[in-house]
C-alpha cells in the first residue's frame, strides 16, 4: 500500500515585477524544483499561483488619487456615508484615505464587536458584561470610547477607531450593526462589507438611501490609467505603499489557462491551475475568519469545478466494516471505493465530509502552504489531491 497521500509544496521564484512573463516563470520554477528534487509532474497535479504576483506582473495598480477621481464621479457633492468596512491596516487604510479625499464630508460605520471577517474592536465579552445589545445599541464614538478606553487590538496593537479617523481627516465614526443608521447622517452610501455588500445595500435602498453603490462599483474600469477590475472594482485589494493599492487580478483565466497549456507542453502532463487569495478559515483564537477577498480563487481550470465526491472513512470503519480487522479490512475500504456512486450527496456515507467547493478547498491549502509574509513560495505544487486510499 501508498503510504503517502497529498503532498502540498512551496515552491520558490524570482521577486516578480511588472510585466514579467508569468506564465513562463511559474512553469520554470516548477520544472526547477522538480529536478532539484527528483520529482515528476503528473496528470492532476495541481499549481496554485497567489493573486498578488498575478496582479503584480499584471500592474494592476491605483493610487489614492484615483479612488478619489472614482468616488468623485459617484457622489459630486454632500456628505456620504461609509458602512461597515473591515478593521485592517492592509486592506483597509490607503482605500479610506482615497475615498475620504473624494467627498465633502465623510460618516463611518462600523459594526461592533467585530468587522464581518473578524477582526475585533473589542471582545464580545466586554459588551455583554458591561449589559451592551450590538443589536440595538449605537454609539458615537465618543461615547464607545467613554465606555472602553483601552481599544487596541490585542495581536496588532492598533486602535482602529483612531487609526479610521486620522486617516479620514474628514471623517465621523459611528458604531452601529444596523446599515440604516448611516441614513440618520447622510442619504449616500459606500457599502464596504465584502460577502454582505448586496444584503447591506438592498437594506439602505429599502431604508430610504438615495444612492447606495459597494466597492465592486468603484475601479471597475479604469480611471486615469489606473488599474482595474471589472467584476469585483476595489474588493480583494491590498495596500502596495501609503498611496497606492494592488488591486484584485483580472484576466485570470487566460492566466491559469496558459500555465496548464505550457507545463503540457513541457511535460506531457494536465495539470490543473489556480489563481488564490486568501483562504477560508477561521482562527477560534484570534477569531478572524481570514477571507477577505471576494472569493478563493478568481479562476481555475475544469477539473478544479465541482465539489468532492469522497467516502468518510471513520463511518465505514465504524459501521460497514467493524468486524473486519487488518488487510481484510484494508481491502473491504479499497473495494468500497473502488466501486463508490459517481455522485453521493446526501448519502449516509459521506457525513461529516467537508461541503465546500474544490477550488475553495484547495485555494485554503495553498494559502496556508504559502503563507503571507517572507516565505518567498507564491507557486504551490500540490501533489495526489485526487488520490484516495485505493489509489495505487
Amino acid at each position: 500500500m501508498r503510504t503517502v497521500g497529498t503532498q502540498a509544496i512551496g515552491i520558490r521564484t524570482p521577486i516578480i515585477s511588472q510585466g514579467d512573463n508569468l506564465p513562463e516563470i511559474v512553469s520554470s520554477s516548477i520544472l526547477g524544483y522538480c529536478t532539484e528534487a527528483g520529482a515528476e509532474i503528473r496528470d492532476k497535479d495541481i499549481i496554485g499561483v497567489t493573486e498578488a504576483v498575478v496582479a503584480r506582473a499584471q500592474g494592476n495598480y491605483a493610487t489614492t488619487e484615483q479612488i478619489a477621481a472614482d468616488v468623485r464621479s459617484k457622489f459630486p457633492s454632500g456628505p456620504v456615508g461609509l458602512v461597515f468596512p473591515i478593521l485592517s491596516r492592509n486592506r483597509f487604510s490607503v482605500l479610506l484615505r482615497g475615498i475620504a479625499a473624494g467627498v465633502d464630508q465623510l460618516y463611518i460605520q462600523l459594526s461592533y464587536p467585530a468587522d464581518e471577517v473578524g477582526n475585533h474592536i473589542i471582545s464580545p465579552e466586554l459588551l455583554y458584561s458591561a449589559g451592551i445589545n450590538p443589536y440595538t445599541d449605537v454609539f458615537t464614538e465618543a461615547a464607545f470610547r467613554a465606555r472602553f478606553p483601552d481599544l487596541k487590538h490585542e495581536f496588532t496593537a492598533i486602535d482602529y477607531l483612531e487609526l479610521y479617523r486620522q486617516v479620514g481627516n474628514n471623517a465621523t465614526i459611528i458604531l452601529a450593526n444596523d446599515p440604516c443608521e448611516i441614513l440618520k447622517y447622510t442619504k449616500q452610501v459606500i457599502a464596504a462589507d465584502v460577502h454582505t455588500r448586496a444584503q447591506t445595500k438592498r437594506s439602505l435602498l429599502t431604508g430610504g438611501a438615495e444612492k447606495a453603490i459597494d466597492l465592486a462599483d468603484l475601479l471597475n474600469k479604469s480611471v486615469a490609467g489606473s488599474g482595474y477590475n471589472e467584476q469585483y472594482g476595489l474588493l480583494g485589494s491590498n495596500k502596495a505603499d501609503e498611496g497606492r493599492i494592488k488591486l484584485f487580478p483580472h484576466s485570470c483565466e487566460a492566466f491559469v489557462s496558459d500555465v496548464q497549456r505550457l507545463i503540457l507542453e513541457k511535460t506531457g502532463a494536465t495539470v490543473e491551475v489556480l489563481v488564490y487569495g486568501d483562504g477560508a478559515f477561521k482562527d477560534p483564537v484570534g477569531k478572524i475568519w481570514e477571507l477577505a477577498d471576494p472569493v478563493v480563487s478568481p479562476a481555475f481550470t475544469a477539473g478544479l469545478l465541482g465539489l468532492p465526491n469522497e467516502l468518510k472513512l471513520k463511518y465505514l470503519a465504524d459501521n460497514e466494516i467493524a468486524d473486519k480487522r487488518g488487510e481484510e479490512a484494508r481491502a473491504a475500504i479499497v473495494q468500497r471505493i473502488e466501486n463508490k456512486a459517481l455522485n453521493l450527496m446526501g448519502k449516509d456515507e459521506t457525513g461529516g465530509t467537508t461541503p465546500r467547493r474544490l477550488s475553495d478547498l484547495v485555494g485554503s491549502l495553498c494559502d496556508l502552504v504559502s503563507g503571507s509574509g517572507d516565505k518567498g513560495t507564491p507557486v504551490v505544487l500540490i501533489k495526489g489531491y485526487f488520490d484516495n486510499y485505493a489509489s495505487k
